[in-house]
């Protein structure tokens, strides 16, 4: 039997304003899949964005959701789990809305280990506010601000964030629809700051500045990069040199942050007893 997406969408909010070709709808149905097996309640679920193509997510899905402002999600995100640490809380966005404008919050939402899933669609530009390029656009790939070729070089998201301390972090691509569920599962049932890097196509902003012809040349480029973290460890660098490195890429146990506030609070109460 099909899986039945309409449950999960709001009423009247189709369709949605993707282009033709963008990954971003892809991601979504996978972030749907991945909270029906998991079970979770619609109501003691948030999914939080910032602006940009990407985060216009929330708005499809029937959840409790917030569109903020332009890469704030995070923040907002952390709030709202400090508020009620018994929901289950999930940021979607951009690589531009997460990275970038958002980077700060982003790399501090990693550094707390707060129990929050942040899924960042990396499509190599800012797709919806003009084509500028982002931390993420290739070096010499082109985009309205850089219409000879980006000089800068590239954030690596999942490198970043395990600096910071996120305490999980997977890759996977657009073209690997099956894989984007079990990765977030494994995100949402993991205690601490998860992140899920998913590499995406941005036909329009992206694809038509850098000569490629179709969405189906994209697509492809993902499969034939993409190497399972597995294999890659078998792999010498210079083989690696350009691929994309899919899978779980780092996991470990650290204190969550929302317990560790708990504590502290408590033992300031304690301690205010003491003195009576």
């Amino acid at each position: 039997m099909a899986f039945n997406y309409e449950k999960y969408i709001r009423p009247g909010k189709l369709p949605h304003i993707w282009c033709p070709g963008c990954g971003h709808g892809i991601v979504m149905k996978g972030l749907i899949r991945a909270i029906d097996k998991c079970a979770l309640n619609k109501n003691r679920t948030a999914v939080i964005s910032g602006i940009g193509c990407a985060s216009r997510l929330p708005g499809y899905v029937d959840f409790n959701t917030v569109h903020t402002a332009h890469g704030r999600a995070a923040a907002f995100a952390t709030g709202m789990k400090m508020a009620d640490p018994g929901l289950t809380v999930l940021c979607v966005g951009g690589d531009g809305d997460g990275v970038a404008i958002g980077g700060n919050h982003f790399i501090h939402a990693c550094r707390r280990n707060i129990d929050i899933t942040y899924i960042l669609m990396n499509n190599h530009i800012y797709g919806m506010t003009g084509g500028q390029f982002s931390p993420c656009t290739p070096t010499d790939g082109f985009a309205s601000t850089t219409p000879y070729g980006n000089p800068d070089p590239v954030f690596d998201i999942a490198k970043l964030a395990i600096g910071a301390g996120a305490t999980f972090v997977a890759r996977t691509t657009a073209y690997h629809a099956t894989q984007i569920d079990k990765l977030i599962i494994e995100g949402i049932q993991h205690k601490g700051f998860s992140v899920i890097e998913i590499l995406d196509c941005c036909p329009t902003s992206y694809g038509r500045r850098n000569k490629y012809r179709s969405v189906v040349e994209m697509m492809k480029q993902h499969k034939e990069l993409a190497v399972p973290v597995t294999a890659a460890a078998k792999m010498a660098p210079e083989d690696l040199a350009g691929k994309i490195i899919t899978g779980v890429l780092h996991k470990e146990d650290k204190p969550e942050y929302c317990e560790q506030y708990s504590r502290l609070i408590e033992k300031v109460q304690e301690q205010a007893a003491a003195k009576g």
